[in-house]
C-alpha cells in the first residue's frame, strides 16, 4: 500500500504518509503549552502518524491569533514545548511545529467564544498588516508594517526556529495560508503597497522568500523545512492570489530550501463561496507537484481510508494531511492500516489489541 510506504525528508524518515495537521487548540495561557497539548498530540503520535504538527504557533505575542494560542517567542515556551516533541518522537513519529504569524487576523476571539476581534478592553492589542486594511467589518484596522517592521517580523521567524530546534522539533512547517501575515502579503486583495513588499507577484512573494532564507539560517540542512499556502483564495473572477500564482511561488521556494508544499486554501477574505466537497482541494496539490516538480501535501475533507490511499496512488500528493478526522479519531492511521490491510507497529502496550 503506497500509503504505508516511508517518504524519505532529508535525513529523516517519515514512517507512512499520514500526517496530522497542525489545528489550533486556543487553549495556552500567555503562549505556554500544557498538559492539554501533551495528551492531544502525544496521543495521535501513538496512533500511527508519520508526523504530527503542532498547531499554529505564534512567531511574536503581536502574531498570536488569540490570546490562548500558543507561542515559541520565548525560553518558557520553548522549554514547555520540549517533553511535548520528546514524547512524540518516542513514539517513533516526527515532531514537527508550524511558526506563524497572524497580521490582520490576530486580537481575535477564541472561537467557542465568537469569530470576531476582540472587543476595546478585552485584551485587545494592535495588530499589524501589510496594508491598513481590516479583515472584516467590525475588525481591528492594522497597522501597515513599515520596512523596520517588516525586518522584525522576519527576524521574529529565525528566532523561533532556533528554539523550535532547541525543544526538539525535527521540521518546520511556515504558514502562508488562511490569510494570516504572510498570505496578506502574497494576495493583492489584502497587500496593497507600492513599495518593495507590494504590487508585482516577485514583490508581494518578497517576505516569504525572506523569511524561507533566515529559518534556513539556523534550521539544519538535514532537517525538512515545509510550506503551507491557500492555493486560491475563492475570489470571484479568480482575483487575489489564485493556483497559478501558488505554482509559481512552489517552483521559487524549492531552490531556497523548502522541501514540501502543504496545500490549502481560502481564509483570506471572508464570505466567499467555496465549493466543499470530499477532497476538494486535492486538485491543487496535484497540479502544484505536477508543474513545479516539488513535495506536495493533500488536506481537506479527507476523511476515509481509501480516499487517502487513492490520492497518494494516483500521485495527486506524497503525504495526506488529516484534520478533523483526526480529532474525531486519534488513531486513524490505525484503523487505515486495518482497513487496507497493511502492517503498523503498535507500542508494545497496545499490542494485545493488534
Amino acid at each position: 500500500m503506497h500509503l504505508f510506504e516511508p517518504l524519505a525528508q532529508r535525513s529523516l524518515t517519515l514512517r507512512n504518509r499520514l500526517v496530522v495537521a497542525p489545528m489550533c487548540q486556543y487553549s495556552a495561557a500567555d503562549g505556554v503549552p500544557d498538559h492539554w497539548h501533551m495528551v492531544n498530540l502525544g496521543s495521535r503520535a501513538v496512533g500511527g502518524a508519520a508526523l504530527v504538527i503542532a498547531e499554529a504557533t505564534a512567531v511574536s505575542a503581536q502574531g498570536r491569533i488569540s490570546l490562548g494560542d500558543t507561542g515559541i517567542w520565548n525560553d518558557a515556551q520553548r522549554e514547555a514545548w520540549r517533553p511535548i516533541a520528546h514524547f512524540i518522537t518516542a513514539q517513533g513519529a516526527i515532531a514537527g511545529i508550524q511558526l506563524a504569524h497572524a497580521g490582520r487576523k490576530s486580537s481575535a476571539q477564541r472561537p467557542w467564544e465568537g469569530r470576531d476581534a476582540l472587543p476595546a478592553g478585552q485584551g485587545d492589542w494592535l495588530t499589524v498588516a501589510p496594508s491598513a486594511l481590516p479583515f472584516d467589518t467590525g475588525w481591528h484596522v492594522p497597522q501597515a508594517l513599515d520596512q523596520a517592521g517588516i525586518a522584525a517580523v522576519v527576524a521574529d521567524f529565525r528566532a523561533a526556529a532556533q528554539r523550535a530546534l532547541a525543544a526538539g522539533f525535527q521540521l518546520i512547517e511556515l504558514h502562508a495560508a488562511h490569510g494570516y501575515l504572510l498570505h496578506q502579503f502574497l494576495s493583492p486583495l489584502s497587500n496593497r503597497r507600492t513599495d518593495a513588499y507590494g504590487g508585482s507577484f516577485d514583490n508581494r512573494t518578497r517576505i516569504v522568500h525572506e523569511v524561507i532564507a533566515a529559518v534556513r539560517e539556523v534550521w539544519p540542512a538535514e532537517l525538512p523545512l515545509w510550506l503551507r499556502i491557500s492555493a486560491t483564495d475563492w475570489a470571484e473572477h479568480d482575483a487575489g492570489w489564485n493556483i497559478a500564482q501558488s505554482v509559481q511561488l512552489a517552483q521559487q521556494v524549492k531552490p531556497l530550501g523548502v522541501d514540501l508544499i502543504d496545500v490549502s486554501s481560502g481564509g483570506l477574505i471572508p464570505h466567499v463561496s467555496i465549493p466543499l466537497a470530499p477532497g476538494y482541494q486535492v486538485p491543487f496539490a496535484a497540479r502544484i507537484r505536477r508543474e513545479a516538480g516539488i513535495a506536495t501535501g493533500a488536506v481537506g475533507l479527507i476523511t476515509t481510508p481509501e480516499q487517502a490511499a487513492a490520492i497518494i496512488d494516483a500521485g495527486d500528493a506524497d503525504v495526506v494531511l488529516i484534520a478533523r478526522e483526526s480529532l474525531r479519531d486519534p488513531y486513524f492511521p490505525r484503523r487505515a492500516a486495518q482497513a487496507l490491510g497493511a502492517e503498523i507497529t503498535a507500542p508494545v502496550q497496545y499490542q494485545r489489541a493488534w
